[in-house]
């Protein structure tokens, strides 16, 4: 039988953030992931400086056998019509491959790993978590995502009564030739919205690398409108032509969306199993990687003896990122022409852009690095 003081289910950025906190404070983490790494992941994959701030990252180490591609700007506009150039004249963003950085995340953390191996069983009995009859641990960490079992055993009614965001996505390596004539510029990611402003779209380059995909707030026709824009991105030459993309999908919670329970005893959700993604851009590295953070150091105070410390860890959220609406609102209806019409004036205007869509909803740059 293996013990350790905190298990953690799901070795993304949620899951190895909170075990590389832990670790330099001392305690023993085990990571368990149905997942070997590296796994492919559904991302446009681009983090900002806060978190390497925040992680303390090396870039240069990390730079040299990985893809890492900085991005001083954003190509924004509606599907199909005039886009707007945002450029800031230095690194705002940083485009990553998902499938390194969450392995480089994991294996730096220090924790034990047990990588491809689902959770099959998880017990609360003589003050422990006793984990597939294998692992005892003192705390146990919800982080594997959208479907994280952690959240089902915390009564999380997953994909039933939960108004998810779905998302498409392919990221594929070009031939020198295709490289060289792409015309996506690797500093300057591209993002487009969809006409009736319930989704966007988005193209990054990274190096020889493209990633292409599309979320919707609404699900249905999700298929048709990921596959109208790329082929409205290979009519405006923006894709190697001929190529026939095979999608891999996603769904994850937004914030103001999310009412899962985080807590239990002794068990704590963090990351998208707690439905954290910003609501605007529904990115989620940042609150994965905070509410990481957090989390560990609600778990070290529990440990240290503060029989009520977790309750602190749903406090730092909701200072973090806002208290969440009491009840949430219904969905809206599909957009009617004036908002539409609204909606093509201030994407395609470049201030509104760079301020508004760009430094608030998608870089966060109002907020500064979390530190704990």
């Amino acid at each position: 039988m293996e013990s350790c003081d905190v298990l953690i289910v799901g070795g993304g950025p949620a899951g190895s953030s909170c075990a590389w906190q832990l670790r330099r404070r001392g305690l023993d983490v085990v990571v368990l992931d149905r997942s070997e790494f590296p796994r492919d992941k559904v991302c446009a994959g681009w983090i900002t400086p806060q978190i390497v701030e925040s992680l303390h990252l090396d870039l240069e180490e990390y730079r040299t056998t990985r893809v890492l591609q900085p991005l001083e700007g954003f190509t924004t506009g509606l599907v199909g019509g005039r886009p707007s150039v945002v450029s800031y004249g230095d690194t705002i963003s940083y485009a990553i491959r998902r499938c390194e950085f969450d392995e480089y995340l994991l294996r730096r953390s220090g924790a034990r790993l047990r990588l491809g191996e689902p959770l099959e069983t998880a017990v609360r009995r003589d003050d422990a978590w006793w984990i597939n009859e294998s692992v005892r641990a003192r705390v146990l960490v919800g982080a594997g995502g959208h479907f994280c079992p952690v959240a089902r055993l915390l009564g999380a009614d997953v994909g039933h009564g939960e108004r998810a965001i779905c998302a498409q996505e392919i990221e594929f390596r070009m031939s020198a030739a295709e490289s060289a004539q792409c015309p996506v510029e690797p500093h300057q990611g591209e993002l487009y919205f969809c006409d009736d402003l319930e989704g966007y779209g988005w193209c990054v380059r990274k190096g020889d690398y493209l990633n292409v995909g599309l979320g919707r707030t609404d699900n249905h026709g999700l298929k048709e409108a990921v596959h109208a824009f790329w082929d409205w991105l290979a009519q405006m030459g923006r894709i190697p032509r001929g190529m026939t993309p095979r999608f891999k999908g996603h769904a994850y919670l937004l914030y103001d969306d999310a009412r899962r329970t985080l807590l239990g005893d002794h068990a704590v959700l963090i990351g998208d199993a707690a439905g954290l993604a910003y609501d605007r851009s529904g990115e989620g590295i940042r609150p994965a990687v905070e509410s990481g953070l957090i989390a560990a150091q609600a778990i070290e105070q529990l440990l240290g003896g503060e029989a009520r410390a977790l309750d602190g860890y749903v406090a730092r959220l909701e200072a973090r990122f806002g208290r969440r609406p009491a009840t949430q609102a219904p969905h809206r209806a599909a957009s009617g022409p004036i908002r539409r019409r609204l909606g093509r004036l201030l994407v395609a205007n470049r201030q509104f852009a760079r301020h508004v869509i760009l430094d608030r909803n998608f870089l966060h740059r109002q907020s500064v690095a979390l530190h704990v």
